[in-house]
């Protein structure tokens, strides 16, 4: 190589680093005077990858003005490729996510809760999946630019469409999880903070990503479910459209139990709750078994985890007020002897 060859693409980089240095720099200043949260948003997360992107920019840029050995020429001109590709989707990735942190700065802060976890919902699930496509058209792209990778798939694609077989068993599971990203974002079954039940488990979600949401349960433990279940089987959204909740209690006790007495106090209960929203309450006897009658009492709460802890409360009192008031009246076994006279109706005949 030459003395001039040497010294080219040590400049082409040199000023690539300085453009980008200066885009740093012009972008940082326009945020301070103008306030711009873009502006620095911009500065913050698109300088590093125009730190590659625009040294091998410029360095492609002048690569005809070298005189490389032909032996050498076709991997460099190979490397400055692949590297052009990375770090243009590189910037692609950096520009989703300041579009994702700037909506998600601009959301309102007097939205309802229920209305922003629908927005941060919405946008969360689109912008993992752009990033996903953009990450996978890269790696192609990429992939590509390999002869050996154009020749094994042209090979292939010339067999019967084996290729298209191949690559859709492989890509079955990458794509179900977009196509149901997408889906979740588009319909909104569920939105997070909402509270769900899979598989018996009720569980809030605590996070929604391009694949994969997590549920936080009652215990402390963390579930991980795929997408994809939430398009293939049934779920329960106990916040879907509305928060109000029933809280129902059910009670087995003897028959001569005053049911009555024990209506008002529920509701007495009931009033004293913090975890009542006062819209509604109620105790019914709902079914009359062979010896127990099942009393139901029902209390409305404003969401799942009060009506959670409401339905405990209301059991927990309603069992002490009926051991300390009326302990006859829990569930009896009562049996007859031989020899004993008979009672009812057929001993009075």
């Amino acid at each position: 190589m030459d003395t001039p060859d040497f010294w080219i693409p040590h400049v082409a980089v040199i000023l690539g680093l300085l453009a980008a240095a200066l885009f740093q720099a012009l972008t940082w200043r326009y945020a301070r005077r103008r306030q711009s949260r873009l502006a620095e948003l911009m500065a913050r997360h698109a300088t590093r990858p125009l730190l590659l992107l625009l040294p091998v920019l410029f360095g492609r840029v002048v690569q005809p003005l070298m005189h490389l050995q032909p032996a050498v020429a076709p991997a460099v001109r190979h490397i400055v490729t692949l590297l052009l590709i990375f770090g243009l989707g590189w910037l692609l990735i950096a520009l989703i996510s300041v579009l994702d942190e700037y909506l998600r700065e601009g959301i309102p802060s007097g939205l309802s809760g229920a209305g922003r976890a629908r927005i941060l919902t919405r946008m969360g699930v689109l912008f993992r999946v752009l990033t996903a496509a953009v990450i996978l058209v890269t790696a192609a792209a990429m992939l590509i630019t390999f002869p050996e990778v154009r020749a094994i798939g042209t090979s292939i694609l010339a067999s019967a469409g084996i290729a298209g077989v191949i690559l859709g068993i492989a890509a079955r599971p990458g794509l179900e999880g977009l196509m149901a990203g997408l889906h979740v974002a588009l319909t909104e079954p569920f939105h997070l903070d909402d509270t769900v039940v899979v598989e018996g488990d009720q569980g809030r979600v605590e996070e929604i990503t391009s694949t994969y949401v997590v549920l936080a349960l009652w215990d402390g433990r963390r579930v991980v479910v795929p997408l994809a279940y939430f398009l293939q089987k049934p779920f329960q959204n106990l916040s879907r459209s509305a928060t109000g909740l029933l809280a129902a209690v059910t009670l087995e006790v003897d028959y001569s139990t005053p049911v009555a007495a024990l209506r008002e106090e529920v509701g007495r209960l009931v009033a004293a709750s913090k975890l009542w929203d006062g819209q509604s309450w109620n105790l019914q006897v709902t079914e009359a078994g062979e010896r127990t009658i099942q009393l139901r009492a029902v209390a409305s709460a404003a969401d799942p985890a009060r009506q959670w802890d409401l339905r405990c409360e209301i059991r927990e009192k309603l069992v002490q007020h009926v051991q300390e008031r009326y302990p006859w009246a829990l569930p009896r076994v009562r049996s007859v002897t031989a020899g004993d006279p008979p009672s009812g109706p057929a001993a009075e005949s």
